[in-house]
């Protein structure tokens, strides 16, 4: 066992039987891998977020067959009356479920949506609070569904509340909360952020874990905790409140010198959970405490930040947890829901759980135990230079599976597609401290370097998207990013901070004659045998600049674009996107930076992988690239496959794929 788990030993037997007897009917049927009976009951396919449907009525045989049947917008016809010039975003990024013949999905603003999953037209629509007043909101990936047997409930979180709706009509249950929904603000807003999120709520039995979005912005080291919650699901009662930031007299203090934990915050679950019902377990991969490029005021290890927990879904007690960065400074959080999987290894079945990481990594354990499936070794990494900071003098390195992409801002990794790029490259990259992955942040001087070139950098790697799981062979398939990014600190000003250092313009590195800096691809699939931790085959995801007239002479094929799309795995097809398209730059790129490089772009294609070899079986280009994850059922007893586009030019929608 790595020593860094510091494992609370689970009374299993008795936790078990607990959770068993405590299951309702929804969550047995999510305990198996993969969606059931043709529908898609959670975020994810599954509570292990496999993304995977045994769904084979579309084939490689008739794949190029596919065509699009109906589409639905992200808001619907009802909402526009009440306000024809109601905004939202224009990266819809939520996912439907389906569940006993209807679909369901939170809109653009937040609002759930019930609809035909074979016409897509509406059946019901949750009423805004407030009328027209109450409109305006923020998109969520997505709904959680629940039932016992005889209610039936889909449980949403929007804005700082928290909702269950009756499945069939969309109303309120007015014994749910106050007014049929659940203040999720249990901090004073004078005090502590404004309560947000956009991601899933977990239901494990009759339990709704809660996740929160936090400003990435520090103004002081004293900041909010992102703390997990969970509430019951017929009251919107609190049930229990999980510290992310260990408290007096709790585990994990002693990772936070000077009681730096007193006082330091953020550290929440931005992403997604995972959850095993038949263990009554939730996994929570928490992110970045404050501030997450320098940690003079918060010396140590500093758990719960960056780390992979995993909790009774009745109590809140912590069973096991695992770091995955100590004492972070990369904006290294674990950004994907981590994915449960049975595999054989050695000959030995285990019930085991992989958490993909922004560095690269798949971290694979025992989901019971906390136990790593393959070594994980502390290896020594690159020390700060910054006045009062303490960087770890180790990180944590899986042994099996290899990195899944490109690690270090090293000389080898630069690209070399002519000698006068790669003689241009090396200017550029003169001008940063470098070196492989983990070299810490640096300060940057106006007549010195310029801050510290990461890779990955902080989208990844893999990010939000996750991967999906084939449980029936074993292999996970992971879309991941090449994109580097500048970790630069600057003084801070003691008379509007008391942080010593602070973020610098935290900015996308672009590298010769509108090319990235690094080698490709990309964007890239990679195959992974999970019962062996072997890489099996790896393709770029996209064009990419192979048209770049630096290098369209060159005819390299393609290098992939970093789009960030979700996969959807059937039974013998890998469906991806290429990802956002069209997006709107930030203001920490330099002014002559191809803007496709500043926002890592993607295409508008959509394709249909075959699943032993990556090769491309099928590919439709559409008017704008995939914002969510895609999803597939049986209806009528046809297969049905629904994606969303949409960007600044093209107003989002889901589009809906069937054979004739």
């Amino acid at each position: 066992m790595s020593s860094q788990t510091k494992l609370t030993k689970p009374r299993i037997f008795t936790r078990s039987l607990i959770a068993l007897l405590t299951l309702s009917l929804s969550t047995i049927l999510l305990a198996q891998r993969g969606a059931q009976d043709g529908g898609w009951q959670a975020f994810g396919a599954d509570t292990g977020s496999t993304k995977y449907t045994p769904l084979d009525q579309i084939d490689a045989d008739n794949v190029n067959d596919l065509e699009i049947v109906w589409r639905r917008p992200a808001l619907d016809q009802s909402f526009v009356d009440i306000n024809p010039n109601q905004r939202y975003s224009t990266s819809w990024n939520a996912a439907p479920l389906v569940v006993d013949g209807v679909a369901y999905i939170t809109n653009g603003v937040g609002l759930v949506e019930a609809f035909d999953p074979g016409t897509g037209e509406t059946i019901w629509v949750q009423e805004p609070p407030g009328g027209a007043e109450g409109l305006p909101g923020a998109n969520t990936r997505g709904a959680a569904y629940w039932t016992d047997g005889d209610d039936k409930r889909i449980i949403a979180q929007r804005g700082t509340y928290l909702y269950a709706l009756n499945a069939e009509t969309g109303e309120t249950y007015p014994d749910f909360g106050a007014n049929g929904r659940a203040n999720l603000q249990l901090t004073p807003p004078e005090t502590s952020e404004r309560y947000r999120w956009g991601g899933v709520p977990m239901v494990v039995g009759d339990v709704i874990i809660t996740g929160q979005s936090m400003n990435d912005t520090f103004e002081n080291k004293e900041a909010s905790r992102g703390d997990v919650h969970a509430f019951d699901v017929r009251t919107g009662e609190l049930k229990w409140t999980y510290n992310t930031i260990p408290q007096q007299g709790q585990f994990g203090t002693s990772s936070w010198q000077d009681r730096s934990w007193s006082y330091t915050g953020h550290a929440p679950v931005w992403a997604l959970f995972s959850a095993d019902p038949e263990l009554g377990m939730v996994y929570m991969p928490i992110s970045s405490s404050t501030n997450d490029m320098y940690g003079g005021h918060r010396i140590g290890d500093n758990l719960f930040s960056q780390t992979l927990v995993a909790v009774d879904a009745e109590t809140g007690e912590r069973i096991w947890h695992f770091q995955t960065v100590h004492h972070g400074l990369w904006d290294y959080d674990p950004p994907a829901a981590p994915i449960l999987m049975d595999i054989t290894v050695e000959g030995v079945e285990i019930k085991a759980i992989t958490q993909l990481t922004k560095q690269a990594f798949a971290f694979v354990f025992d989901r019971e135990t906390g136990e790593p499936v393959w070594e994980i070794e502390e290896r020594a990494v690159p020390l700060s230079g910054v006045p009062g900071e303490v960087t770890s003098a180790t990180q944590p390195f899986p042994t099996r599976p290899e990195a899944f992409d490109r690690q270090g801002a090293t000389v080898d990794n630069l690209i070399d597609f002519t000698p006068e790029l790669r003689a241009e490259a090396l200017e550029i990259f003169s001008n940063y401290v470098t070196g492989p992955m983990f070299t810490p942040p640096s300060v940057s001087t106006e007549n010195g370097t310029q801050g510290t070139i990461q890779l990955p950098g902080s989208q990844g790697g893999a990010d939000v998207q996750g991967a999906a799981f084939d449980p029936e062979t074993g292999y996970l398939y992971i879309p991941s990013i090449t994109s580097p990014f500048v970790a630069d600190l600057l003084p801070g000003d003691q008379d509007v901070t008391n942080l010593t250092y602070t973020k610098g313009a935290r900015r996308w590195i672009g590298g010769p004659q509108g090319l990235p800096l690094f080698k490709p691809p990309y964007g890239r699939i990679t195959a992974i045998d999970m019962n062996t931790g072997e890489h099996v085959w790896m393709v770029p995801n996209g064009d990419g600049p192979k048209d770049n007239p630096a290098i369209a002479h060159l005819n390299l094929g393609k290098l992939g674009y970093p789009g960030r799309p979700t996969p959807l795995l059937t039974k013998t097809l890998l469906f991806l996107g290429e990802g956002l398209t069209n997006q709107r730059p930030g203001g920490r790129i330099p002014f002559d930076m191809p803007v496709e490089i500043a926002t890592n772009s993607g295409g508008p294609h959509f394709r249909a992988y075959d699943k032993k070899s990556g090769d491309i079986l099928w590919e439709i280009e559409l008017e704008a690239g995939t914002t969510n994850a895609p999803i597939s059922y049986m209806h009528e007893g046809e297969q049905y496959l629904l994606v969303a586009i949409g960007d600044r030019q093209h107003s989002p929608e889901i589009l809906a794929f069937k054979l004739p």
